[in-house]
């Protein structure tokens, strides 16, 4: 079996005795394609991302990565085959280049500005005092949410590993950063197994498949022209979602003050 190969078995999963989030997930991510994972909050697809990274482990059923269970890989084989890019970004204080170099220390210095380039981090860099070599602060304290995920990106595309675990994280960016991280997820995910929770449904409309979750199980899957011709629970999200998006707050031409 190929080793970018991801299974969920009957996967059940809660942070807590009493309350399961995950109910019997079962899904398959064929090599090379993309799955999206959506619904409502507390559904249980962060939780997805987690229990793949081997963040938990489940409390029934089983993740496998390449047909191997990931409670039996070793911590740096797993780590070596997943990438992970997710909302909230942790970078050590160190300096820029070495946040990057982590995802792969052996990587030349072309090929860490090369990732960098890919993700716009130079851009950061070109503003910054001491270029590559400024420190960004515990937690990457000194740079906006926005850079911090063009770093992440960075050291993703540096790592170049087969599966990508992406909590898409572009809603609260501003226009700049937000197009530098969809250039950078782009490349990242060529030609990789993705498993992506979506939060906005029109970055995910090619995706392989799409799966809906409510209160910890699949209760719709398939293309999303297949869940928009089902006219179900997908169907009134992506529409519930459209609306909102063309919502407009306009000045009253009365005179009316804004509240």
């Amino acid at each position: 079996m190929s080793p970018d190969w991801v299974r969920f078995d009957d996967v059940r999963f809660g942070y807590h005795a009493d309350r399961e989030v995950l109910r019997g997930i079962s899904l398959e991510l064929r090599p090379g394609t993309t799955t999206a994972i959506v619904g409502p909050s507390g559904s249980g697809k962060t939780t997805l991302l987690r229990l793949a990274a081997r963040f938990y482990d489940t409390d029934r059923g089983t993740v496998r990565l390449g047909g191997l269970p990931v409670s039996a890989c070793a911590t740096d084989t797993l780590l070596s085959q997943v990438s992970l890019v997710f909302q909230e970004v942790y970078l050590f204080d160190q300096t820029i280049e070495e946040n990057i170099r982590i995802g792969r220390p052996g990587a030349t210095d072309d090929e860490v500005r090369q990732a960098a380039r890919i993700a716009r981090v130079d851009e950061i860099v070109d503003r910054l005092p001491e270029s590559w070599d400024t420190r960004v602060g515990e937690g990457g304290s000194s740079l906006s949410g926005g850079e911090r995920q063009r770093v992440s990106i960075a050291r993703a595309l540096l790592k170049d590993a087969p599966v990508v675990l992406l909590d898409e994280a572009t809603s609260a960016l501003d226009p700049q950063n937000e197009a530098a991280v969809v250039r950078g997820i782009r490349e990242l995910t060529a030609g990789k197994t993705v498993l992506v929770v979506a939060h906005r449904l029109a970055t995910i409309q090619h995706a392989d498949q799409i799966v809906f979750l409510d209160e910890g199980r699949v209760v719709e899957r398939g293309t999303h022209d297949d869940l928009l011709a089902a006219d179900g629970r997908y169907a009134a999200f992506w529409n519930e979602r459209s609306r909102a998006a063309g919502w407009r707050l306009t000045p009253a031409t009365d005179g009316t003050p804004w509240p």
